[in-house]
């Protein structure tokens, strides 16, 4: 899998990497991206056949919130016969396994998880990237890495867990810190299985009966963005894990979302400014975006697939920012003056966002400056 298949003749500064299940797991971290959740009863395996959506790089099989309680046998059965078909495909040489998104499976309880997985064959496991692990808090955590532990061993793969912190008890303030550290203890004990820390914005704000509108992000909720700064404390700290961005929930249909005509022009500059680019849709989900990575967060959930290729393409990493990046950690120490003339670079306190620039410019690329994003979205 590459990110922006989508978009085949874009000229990068240094293209992107393929990846797969099997990618080192520190550059695996970063390479998610706009991960595409679905009802686990879709049936998804053609379109994966067809090259449909050539940007979908991660996806997510429902069986918990997108699916309704007396679906959830059918869900299951439905991923298994997914994971065959693409198998077969694979084998009969239909389908390139290079082309085959990394899937994951959100279970619904640590019953149903047991269940869904010893269902799970090697052959199916091969397919399957891991598990996210919903309203995953300091009760649960133990059970469900624990076993996703035994379940690598017992299928000889690598299948990773995701946890979602969505949770009431780190929603609020009295109990969010003594929370967070307590999971925190259980994905230390569990890192190299643990692929990113995901967040559900939607339940925080539920929590406290509030919803963004189209028109601004989560970060102006202000009970939910005190939430998403502790949980950036405690685990983005020294890049120690990747957490990923919550799910914008608004879009239009595709047939609206053409933008040929586009002037270049600096993207992140105009939607900071609130000036008009696309739509309120999505200039909503660019902003945010841009946000998410201001603050640490790489990647984010998406429920629409017109989502995914903005939210990848803002990954891609400019020029300057790699050169910067490059120069941090080619340099022992001190502070040194930009490639660009324009800025100070210094070496200690900078490295940690180096390493970062460095995985996402491996992963989706690095660009000539912001004015390419437009063109890279490929719309």
């Amino acid at each position: 899998m590459r990110h922006h298949l989508y978009n085949p003749g874009f000229m990068f500064v240094k293209e992107p990497i393929e990846f797969n299940k099997h990618t080192d797991s520190e550059l695996l971290r970063f390479c998610l991206g706009a991960t595409m959740y679905m009802p686990g009863t879709q049936d998804f395996a053609g379109k994966i056949i067809s090259g449909w959506l050539p940007e979908l790089t991660s996806m997510v099989l429902c069986f918990e919130d997108a699916c309704p309680a007396d679906k959830v046998y059918e869900a299951e059965a439905n991923s298994l016969a997914l994971l065959d078909i693409l198998v077969d495909a694979i084998e009969d040489g239909s389908l390139d396994i290079d082309r085959v998104p990394l899937i994951f499976c959100r279970v619904r309880s640590i019953g149903q998880f047991h269940r869904f997985a010893q269902q799970l064959t090697v052959r199916q496991s091969k397919l399957l990237c891991g598990f996210n692990f919903p309203k995953f808090n300091s009760r649960n955590g133990e059970a469900y890495f624990n076993y996703l532990k035994q379940l690598n061993d017992e299928l000889g793969e690598i299948l990773y867990g995701m946890p979602i912190l969505e949770d009431s008890k780190v929603a609020f303030k009295e109990s969010r810190m003594g929370e967070l550290m307590a999971v925190r203890e259980i994905l230390d004990d569990y890192k190299d299985i643990v692929l990113q820390v995901r967040v559900g914005a939607t339940d925080f704000s539920s929590c406290f009966g509030a919803r963004r509108g189209v028109d601004y992000s989560i970060y102006d909720i202000l009970t939910v963005r005190e939430i998403l700064s502790d949980i950036l404390n405690v685990f983005s700290r020294n890049n120690d894990y990747v957490v990923s961005g919550p799910v914008w929930e608004y879009f239009r249909a595709p047939k609206e979302m053409m933008f040929e005509d586009l002037p270049k022009i600096d993207i992140e500059d105009r939607l900071l400014r609130r000036h008009r680019i696309f739509n309120e849709e999505v200039d909503g989900l660019l902003r945010e975006v841009i946000l998410d990575k201001a603050n640490g967060f790489v990647g984010r959930t998406v429920i629409h697939p017109t989502h995914i290729r903005f939210v990848n393409a803002l990954q891609a990493v400019t020029r300057e920012e790699y050169n910067d990046a490059m120069q941090i950690l080619n340099t022992n120490s001190g502070v040194v003056k930009s490639t660009q003339a324009n800025k100070m670079n210094e070496i200690a306190p900078h490295t940690n966002w180096a390493r970062k620039v460095a995985m996402r410019a491996k992963a989706y690329g690095v660009i000539e400056n912001e004015k390419r994003y437009v063109e890279l979205f490929g719309v």
